[in-house]
């Protein structure tokens, strides 16, 4: 299952790959491309594909959904007992899928391919692991190191079959049914064409939207704010006492009056924007606005395996 975006030069090989391992003989099944109504021309090549191999289903979304709602997509059409997700962008190899496999046959419900070597920057591997352990640390998954190239029962879906909410995280939603979660090593190799659609502000929207809608962190950070601001102020105010009744005078001072009460007016903004960011996901959730919109499916034939 790889969800596809501003990938057309990159669906051919992608495909191509696939089948050479298939052709190894150490796993065989069908292929979902999810094109997440990206504006080049991956929704041709993934057609073009799907006419030339049966294995390979395409299914072409009306709106931009995002990788996890495309992901989720890709999840409810499979039809074989396992799933295996991957990017599109062949930083992870088709090849390696078979370790995730061998894993999975040792009873586990949940594998995780962990790169054996980054071929990331250093921001966006920081940003991913920050958002992975804000969402994921009271989960089953506090101890793995979760990628985006992983393997699964399909029946795990199950646990989420009635999930509807515009902020998908599957990540979190597959430690709803999974119970035994691992890793294994595999090779990361480097995208070669074009660049990543994932820019510094994308992760850094990304990570926020996941964290306020799966963690209640920032309202704990929230509450810490205003409880160290009133202890400060109630300081503040103790000194305040101190000088006049030891020294018998006013603290003076316009621009500690109006420091004071900025911080204090700061701090308050924080704590209201806070709750009310927490409203609007909960709007939002029961608005019952669809995570994605199927506009067209392509395959030369109906998957049996």
């Amino acid at each position: 299952m790889i969800p596809v975006y501003r990938s057309e030069a990159i669906v051919a090989e992608l495909v191509r790959r696939i089948e050479e391992a298939m052709r190894a003989g150490r796993f065989s099944g069908e292929v979902i491309l999810v094109n997440d109504a990206s504006p080049d021309e991956s929704w041709a090549r993934i057609a073009e594909a799907s006419q030339q191999h049966p294995w390979v289903r395409g299914i072409d979304l009306t709106n931009n959904a995002g990788q996890h709602n495309a992901l989720l997509c890709g999840v409810r059409a499979a039809t074989c007992d396992i799933v295996v997700t991957m990017d599109d962008d062949l930083q992870h190899p088709p090849e390696e899928i078979p370790k995730l496999l061998d894993k999975l046959d040792e009873g586990y419900d949940l594998v995780y391919g962990n790169p054996i070597e980054e071929s990331r920057s250093w921001l966006r591997n920081s940003l991913s692991r920050l958002l992975k352990y804000t969402v994921l640390r009271a989960s089953a998954l506090h101890q793995v190191t979760v990628s985006s190239f992983r393997a699964f029962r399909t029946d795990l879906r199950t646990a989420f079959a009635d999930f509807d909410n515009p902020h998908v995280f599957l990540d979190l939603l597959l430690t709803w049914g999974a119970r035994r979660v691992t890793g294994v090593r595999v090779r990361h190799d480097k995208r070669t064409i074009g660049p990543s659609s994932y820019s510094v502000g994308k992760l850094f929207s990304h990570a926020f939207t996941m964290i306020t809608s799966y963690s209640v962190l920032p309202l704990y950070v929230a509450s810490w704010v205003g409880f160290l601001f009133t202890t400060f102020g109630a300081l503040v105010l103790l000194y305040a006492l101190v000088v006049f009744t030891v020294l018998g005078r006013v603290v003076p001072g316009f621009t500690f009056l109006t420091s004071i009460i900025s911080i204090f007016s700061g701090a308050q903004l924080f704590a209201v924007g806070m709750v009310g960011l927490y409203l609007a996901r909960i709007y939002q959730s029961h608005l019952g606005r669809p995570a994605y919109l199927v506009r067209e499916i392509r395959e030369s034939r109906t998957p049996t395996e």
